[in-house]
């Protein structure tokens, strides 16, 4: 399959969407759910946290299994969890059961974006790949945007049981279109992948490759500011300001459409500029939105749109930075790439995952905590690029 077509594109950003999907989808309910079970923030943002933990893990597992046993069938069967998972959170009856079945659901879901990227790569060479990612992350981002607006509905007319309705109901459509329309990509399959030797070698070749573990770490610390703003803004926009689930979702929904715009002009310039030079623009658009974004709180202004414009040039560095990121670090590992793409999804989502049990346990009162960890992530991602990355990243284009 050398040319994809639109219906299969589309699988497959439905596919890497069903991270995003997971987490955006019911952060509206999140107050909802605290209350209904017993709970504090802390004790909410726990299903965010755990959730993470899990979707790190499962990539360490599923990217060596699928370069030894290709992606479909571990596609199919991580799929077919997810549902059950889905099920199970829509069921759970405490806090401590949703926080396992999030869990679970995490490590099935997981398999949709590191082998939906996985897949690009195995289709694609590096600027082709850092393109189609860009033109992947622009609709994904759909899933961030609409979801909260649709989730607050959802939460407020059925309550907060019907989100992860929802969602099982989604994923299980998926796995019927799996089925029936993708083919194995991966014409690389390695014996050995899952000798515990291998894996380990594999992973600390990775490692050592400055380049690799520079632009992972650019990756880690700009989703992680992302996730810090994911963890905090119910609590922030609707307990803090007193928006209304509906309007907390329009509010994220807006900070969503820097992504979009940034990945669209990823996607847009990728073969004109390519991926280092896009990936270098975007770290430093991320790192004066950092400044921009603290600089309200040092004069004493708690306003909305105080919070909302300087994070909207954040998530829109993010949208230049991350697919150009993941596009360098894969390019040159086509043999063990989905090795490449679990590692590189472990450490983003254990960044995202601490802190955004930081922010949970930060942001009851103010939106303080959310917004230093979001512009320090901006800072500590400039830092990464400026150590590893600077001056290396051309190789790949």
């Amino acid at each position: 399959m050398n040319h994809p077509t639109a219906a299969f594109a589309i699988l497959i950003t439905s596919l890497v969407a069903i991270g995003p999907l997971s987490t955006d989808f019911y952060l509206p309910a999140l107050p909802s759910i605290a209350a209904a079970l017993g709970t504090d923030s802390a004790g909410a943002q726990l299903t965010l946290s755990a959730y993470l933990i899990g979707f790190g893990f499962g990539q360490l597992v599923l990217g060596p299994v699928s370069d030894r046993y290709g992606r479909r069938p571990v596609l199919l069967l991580s799929m077919l969890v997810y549902v059950g998972a889905s099920a199970a959170c829509m069921l759970a009856p405490s806090i401590g059961g949703l926080v396992g079945a999030r869990f679970v659901q995490a490590l099935a879901a997981c398999a949709g974006p590191v082998l939906g990227r996985a897949i690009v790569r195995d289709l694609y060479g590096p600027q082709e790949a850092a393109r189609m990612l860009s033109y992947m992350s622009a609709a994904m981002a759909l899933a961030p945007l609409l979801a909260p607006l649709f989730g607050g509905w959802l939460t407020v007319a059925f309550g907060w049981r019907a989100t992860f309705a929802f969602l099982t109901a989604f994923s299980a459509i998926q796995v019927i279109f799996v089925w029936r329309m993708l083919t194995e990509t991966n014409r690389h399959l390695d014996p050995l992948a899952l000798r515990p030797r291998n894996i380990i070698a594999n992973y600390r070749s990775l490692l050592a490759d400055r380049l690799y573990r520079g632009v992972v770490m650019v990756n880690g610390f700009g989703y992680a500011g992302l996730f810090a703003f994911i963890s905090g803004a119910a609590f922030v926009f609707i307990d803090h300001y007193g928006f209304s689930p509906q309007g907390m979702g329009l509010a994220f929904g807006c900070n969503v459409t820097g992504f979009m715009l940034g990945t669209v002009l990823s996607g847009r310039y990728s073969r004109r500029l390519g991926p280092g030079r896009l990936l270098r623009h975007g770290v430093v658009l991320g790192a004066v939105s950092g400044v921009a974004l603290m600089l309200p709180p040092l004069f004493g202004i708690d306003h909305p749109l105080a919070l909302m414009v300087p994070m909207w040039f954040i998530t829109c560095s993010t949208g230049l930075s991350l697919p150009n990121a993941t596009a360098i670090a894969l390019s040159a590992y086509p043999h063990m790439a989905g090795a490449a793409a679990s590692l590189m999804g472990f450490l983003q989502m254990g960044l995202g995952a601490v802190l955004g049990v930081a922010v949970g346990h930060g942001v009851g009162g103010s939106p303080l905590p959310m917004m230093v960890a979001v512009a320090g992530s901006m800072w500590a991602s400039a830092l990464a690029w400026r150590l590893w990355v600077r001056g290396r990243e051309m190789v790949t284009e």
